[in-house]
């Protein structure tokens, strides 16, 4: 990627090219984190697809494959609920620098009861938020070697409407899943900006920024086989949210942006352009709860103690 400024307005379907760089895309082999790592595999860049399922990547690089030709697309074996096994992802990667990762692997859970990582942690605050947390741990050296790396954290619209509880981050009480799905989406989000708040104070040529989906249906998503397909049923019933809301193809555009386009700073917030929930990307102003930096500076220091770890963002 260049350091250029850009003078022509971002589009969606003609993205800039980005040949030798190399970007890791967590979950990549499904949902919105597949349509980000196709998309930036149209750059020339190559793209390394995290994933906890070898079946599973196997498809989706097959998928991207067949509709880039060309690609440059891989896969690492990765699973943020185990925090022990994420100290060989950086080795795994086998390259000299790494130029963005996209934090966007995630877990979701509808119903209790609820779950725990190996860890012992509540298995969406661990999975989607702790798990990230160390993983940039590892990755941190592989990032500074890069002349202008990014970390692209993938939050949720849901996020907006919750607050962090920092006496009760592992939703012990009164556990709702729905609630702790959000939570640990506003987490995610709250790390993506106090990282980038210590980045800077480092003097860090790597930047962080922060982006969410919108809405993103799976029945409004274009089929990419092998993967699930949808149906045509599932599509009619949906077709009316349409009006508001958008597939996961479209859902990837903030995180591809945040990846590629030059004009993007870090400690920024992306996301759709229509209602926050459709549309091309645009930078939105930093939600209010966000920018609380004391919660974030309690939420890093209780990310450290439940890790074990502290992301060094000092060069070299």
């Amino acid at each position: 990627m260049t350091s250029t400024p850009s003078t022509s307005p971002w589009d969606v379907q003609r993205l800039p090219r980005a040949d030798g760089s190399v970007f890791l895309v967590t979950g990549g082999n499904a949902g919105i984190g597949y349509f980000v790592a196709e998309q930036l595999s149209a750059t020339g860049a190559t793209v390394v697809l995290g994933s906890r399922n070898p079946t599973k990547a196997e498809a989706a690089m097959a998928s991207i494959r067949a509709r880039v030709p060309g690609a440059r697309v891989r896969a690492v074996r990765l699973d943020l609920a185990d925090l022990s096994s994420l100290a060989t992802v950086a080795g795994a990667l086998d390259v000299e620098r790494l130029d963005a990762v996209v934090h966007n692997a995630g877990v979701a859970l509808d119903d209790p009861p609820r779950r725990e990582t190996a860890d012992g942690h509540e298995l969406m605050f661990g999975t989607n938020h702790l798990g990230h947390f160390a993983l940039t741990r590892w990755l941190m050296p592989l990032l500074s070697a890069a002349p202008a790396a990014r970390v692209v954290t993938m939050g949720s619209f849901a996020a907006k409407s919750e607050r962090l509880d920092p006496d009760d981050l592992q939703s012990r009480k009164g556990y709702r899943p729905k609630r702790a799905y959000g939570r640990s989406k506003l987490a995610q989000m709250y790390f993506g900006v106090e990282l980038d708040r210590r980045l800077r104070a480092a003097d860090s040529t790597v930047a962080s920024v922060v982006v969410h989906p919108g809405g993103a249906l799976d029945a409004l998503t274009p089929s990419r086989p092998p993967l699930p397909a949808r149906t045509i049923g599932a599509r009619l019933s949906t077709a009316p949210a349409a009006l508001l809301l958008q597939g996961k193809d479209a859902g990837a555009w903030p995180a591809v942006r945040a990846v590629l386009d030059v004009d993007v700073r870090g400690g920024q917030l992306w996301g759709p352009r229509v209602f926050g929930l459709r549309g091309e990307p645009r930078r939105e102003p930093m939600w209010n709860h966000l920018a609380d930096a004391s919660v974030a500076a309690r939420l890093w220091e209780a990310s450290c103690e439940l890790t074990g770890l502290d992301p060094d963002v000092v060069p070299g």
